[in-house]
This record gives structure tokens, sequence and C-alpha cells, in this order.
């Protein structure tokens, strides 16, 4: 606390000094410095000076007198005192009226009294205060930065801030989620989720210390505040609110702008902390997806380490977010970068993939390698409808937190067993990359669902298959670059609807003419004929082959055939 002036006033050498007007306030008054001050007064005076005066020039002058008292007092000082005697011999009622009525302490101290002595003991006093003051913030200081390296929670620094001001304190993360709380009921905690959805906040008007620039006004129900910002490595870590404290003194702002730093460095240890562990985590299921342990034991000893039950059933699940780039374009306010924007909106995807297995109650074992998800999700043998139900529930979190995000799945074989993850995650990402070719980004597809598939890429890898399926599509690849038909999407619609060229104009937008136009052009090219079941059998396996096996292949951009 600052020194007051009742304390002034009790000096030894002001004893024989009077006090005209705001008594009553002694004890509020608050003294930071003192200062000698004649007219005119324009702006020499700060708030809360004990300013010492002659009054020269204004003894004879009663309205002068009242102007200079005036002035001192709109100046924002704690107190004027008149030194009578010389130049002024005798102070007006209507000027003791006028400090009176607005609680103004105005002093009347004998000439013979020297203003060095009255500055000197009474800056004594303020710098023993300050040092006492200084003592105590070192001390809160200490004590909450031992608090946060002996693993203190932030509820424990909130209970520390509540000790000390006796107001209910909340600390949370950027996003207002509560990490720690002192004092506070439930209608506090009710409260505060309200205000969160609304952000309403106003900077805080002080101007006298420098964290008050960083103190923000708020309104949580009907009761007021304090919001503080916990900031450190450049970006904002979390918040501290205060309730019911609207203007805090300097003893109350020491205290808190040590609580915001204790509680930055508890929230920098806590990444730090919580990082190792995601990294760890991270290397131990890229390992399990790998199939790098040489032993069951030990694996099932690491997984218990971390956290991770293993000899439960789990099927992989492997995803892709395939339109990130685009949705950082059309998203990119307040982000320096795409980098910087696409580590924060996977730190979030990681979040909402482990908020969805809590939510159907099932165990995850997750990892995020690039825009890469890797996830094995505990799940009943034997059925997809589980997998299916938390990927229904995740796309929809994400698409709230990436609208127009687009997602392609690819899911392990269901009833593989215990300790299968490497045989999971090796099924996923046949179906996953299987998938993406059968029905391009944004499909879900199953492991079980690409048997069609895994055989027509397994023929695919045979020299021979090669040469025949790319003798016999490549007349169509070249030409549908370089005109734009579509001959093979017009052949396979025409293979799926048995041969009936009605159906397929239909299918196609197209008319009938113009369809017949197409299928003469693909005989003419392939020398294959449309009516020869052989030739039809040949051309639709062939594209086929080409499509999951060798449409992206080294064969075709070499040109071998």
């Amino acid at each position: 606390m600052a020194v007051n002036l009742g304390e002034i006033t009790s000096l030894a050498m002001l004893a024989d000094a009077r006090v005209l007007s705001g008594k009553a306030h002694l004890e509020q008054k608050q003294v930071e410095w003192v200062s000698v001050i004649e007219t005119p007064v324009e702006n020499f005076v700060r708030q809360h000076e004990f300013v010492l005066s002659t009054g020269v020039g204004l003894g004879n002058d009663s309205d002068a007198l009242l102007r200079f008292v005036q002035d001192v007092y709109e100046s924002g000082a704690s107190a004027l005192a008149l030194a009578t005697g010389r130049h002024l011999y005798d102070i007006p009622k209507r000027v003791i009226s006028f400090a009176e009525q607005r609680g103004f302490v105005l002093i009347e101290m004998t000439w013979e009294i020297r203003f060095s002595d009255v500055i000197h003991s009474c800056m004594e006093k303020i710098n023993h205060y300050q040092q006492e003051e200084l003592k105590r913030s070192e001390e809160v200081q200490q004590r909450l930065l031992e608090m946060v390296l002996q693993g203190g929670s932030f509820s424990d620094i909130a209970r520390y801030v509540h000790k000390h001001l006796g107001s209910p304190v909340l600390i949370t993360d950027p996003l207002g989620r509560l990490k720690g709380k002192a004092g506070c009921t439930t209608e506090h905690v009710t409260h505060w989720q309200r205000h969160c959805e609304c952000h309403v906040t106003v900077v805080h008007d002080g101007n006298l210390h420098p964290l008050h620039k960083k103190m923000e006004k708020i309104v949580i129900g009907d009761t007021p505040g304090l919001l503080m910002r916990i900031q450190s490595a450049g970006k904002e870590q979390g918040q501290m609110v205060i309730f019911s404290v609207n203007h805090p003194n300097n003893l109350d702002t020491n205290l808190l702008e040590h609580a915001t730093t204790a509680t930055a460095l508890a929230f920098l240890k806590d990444s730090a902390i919580e990082e190792t562990e995601m990294r760890l985590k991270d290397d131990f299921i890229l390992s399990l997806a790998n199939g790098e342990f040489v032993s069951k034991e030990r694996l099932l000893s690491r997984g218990k380490l971390l956290g991770y039950n293993l000899t439960l059933p789990y099927v992989c699940v492997v995803g892709e977010l395939d339109n990130l780039e685009e949705l950082f374009r059309k998203n990119k306010e307040g982000f320096a970068s795409y980098q910087h924007w696409f580590e924060s909106m996977i730190y979030y995807v990681s979040e909402e993939i482990l908020v969805a297995g809590e939510t159907i109650q099932k165990r995850i074992l997750t990892t995020v390698q690039e825009s890469k998800l890797l996830i094995f999700l505990e799940t009943t043998p034997g059925t997809n409808e589980l997998v299916n139900q938390y990927l229904d529930l995740l796309e929809r979190r994400l698409s709230r937190l990436l609208p127009g995000v687009l997602l392609t799945w690819g899911i392990g074989q269901h009833g593989d067993g215990v300790i299968v993850f490497e045989e999971s995650y090796s099924k996923a990402c046949v179906a996953l990359e299987l998938g993406r070719k059968q029905k391009g980004a944004g499909s879900r597809i199953d492991y079980e669902d690409t048997k069609i598939n895994r055989l027509l890429q397994r023929l695919s890898y045979d020299k021979d298959v090669q040469e025949v399926t790319m003798s016999t599509i490549t007349p169509l690849v070249d030409y549908d670059e370089k005109r734009k038909m579509d001959l093979i999407g017009t052949f396979t619609a025409y293979h799926l609807n048995n041969g009936n060229v009605s159906q397929t104009a239909r299918k196609l937008n197209l008319h009938r003419q113009s369809l017949l136009y197409r299928l003469r052009k693909i005989e003419s090219l392939t020398r294959l004929s449309l009516m020869n079941p052989d030739d039809v059998f040949l051309l639709d396996l062939s594209i086929k082959i080409w499509s999951v096996g060798l449409r992206d292949s080294d064969v075709l951009k070499e040109g071998r055939f």
C-alpha cells in the first residue's frame, strides 16, 4: 500500500499544522510524491502529489487564491499545504468551503516550517513504504515461481491470488476452456462459459501501471471483473479472470503482474511437457504401424507407459486432408503464413480426433503426419458400423472447424484380432490408395470392398498384362488428351448400361448420334468390335487395370507402349 495523508499529517514537524478541509478522507488519499508550486499551476502537478505552497502573490486576492486551489484540486493532487505568515496570512472561508465540498484536503502550516524538511521527511516515509512494497512484491514473485517450478497446478496459482485478493479467480486456455480456479461457484463457471460465446471485452482505462494496458474490463453475468491475457513466446497462452475487481490498487496490480508471469511460465512448462509426450506418442504409434517392435512384451510395456491398452482389438483408419491449401486461401486472415495456419489447424484436428473417440467411448491411438491422419480405433471385430459412426461424427466436427474440408478415408480389415497394427495399417493404406483411384478425393473405402481392385492391381504388375493393357488403351488415352472427348468414360458408361445406346445417351446427356459417333471412334482406334463379347471384355478389363494400377505409373509416362 502507498503512504496516505493520515501518515503524512502525523509527522512530528507537522504537529502544529491544521487540516482545514477533507479530514474524513485522510486515510484514503495516497501520497506518491511531494512538490512545491506557486502560480500558475498549469500541468506541473500530477495525481497523488502532496503540494506545498507559500501562496506568493495571492495574499491580497482571494479570487486568485480560490483559482489556485481549484487548479491544484483539478490536477489530481492529494492535498495542498499553504504556509501562512509571510505572503499569506489568512485563508478565506470560501476557499475552505470549496475544498470541503469536494473532499479536497487543505492544510495550513506555519511559515517557520522549512519546505525542505517536510519534503525530506515525506520522501523518507514514501521510500520506506516503496522498499517494503518492493520486498513484498519480490516475495510474491518468488513464491509463485517456486510454486510453478515445484509442479504446482493452475489451480494452485488461482488459490494464491484468491487468498490475497479475496476474489474468485479463473485461469483458462486461449479458447476459454478451464485450466484452474479458486473461490468460484458453479454459477461463476456457467456465466464465464456464456461470456466466452459473446466475446465482449472492454479495454481497461487505467494509465498508472503498465499492466493496466493489458487488462480488460468485463461483466460476467452481472458481476464486473478483469481479464488479463497470458502471453509468452510471442503468442497468447491463456487468460486469467478476476471476478468482482474493477480498479486494482498498486499492491493488487503487482500481485496480478507476478501471477500472470507465473501463469505464463506454467503454460510454457505444460506446453513443453505436452509436446514431448506428443512426440513420444507419435513415434510409438508410427512404430506400431511400421511393425518395428521385436517383441510383444516390449510393445505392451511401452504402450502401458504411454497410457495405451494394446490388448484390445483395434482397426486402422488412414485419412487424408485433400484441400488444405485451398481452405487456407479462404481463411488466412490473422495468419502470417500457410505453415502457421497449417500447424494451428493440425493441432485442432488432433484434438477433434480424440474428442470424437471420447464421445463414442472408444479408445483412440492417433498421430498426424503432414496432412495424413493415422488412427487406431478400438472396435468390435467383424463389423464396420462403429468405424463409420465414428468417422461420421469426426467429419461433422471437422466441418465446423474447417468448413468445406475434403477428407478421403481408407479403413483396414475388421476381425484381424489383437496386436495386428502393422497389418491393419497396411490394409488401410491400400484401401486409401485404391479408393482415391476408384472414387477420387472425398471417398471412404473399406478394405473389404477392394477385392476386385486389389486383384486388378496385382495383375497390373505383370509385364505381359501391362503390354496388352497399354496397347489396347493408349490410343484412347492419347485421343482423349488431344480432343477432350472422354472416350474412356463413354465406353465405361456404355458397358455399365449393358450396351443400351438410348439409356447411355441419357446418362451422359448426349445426343444419340453423338454417342454413336464416339462408339465408332472407339472401335476404329482400338480395332476392337463392341459387338464382340471378347473384345468388350478385353477393353473393359484393360480400362480397369489402367485406372487401378497404371494410370499414374511410369509405364504410361515413359511411353513404353
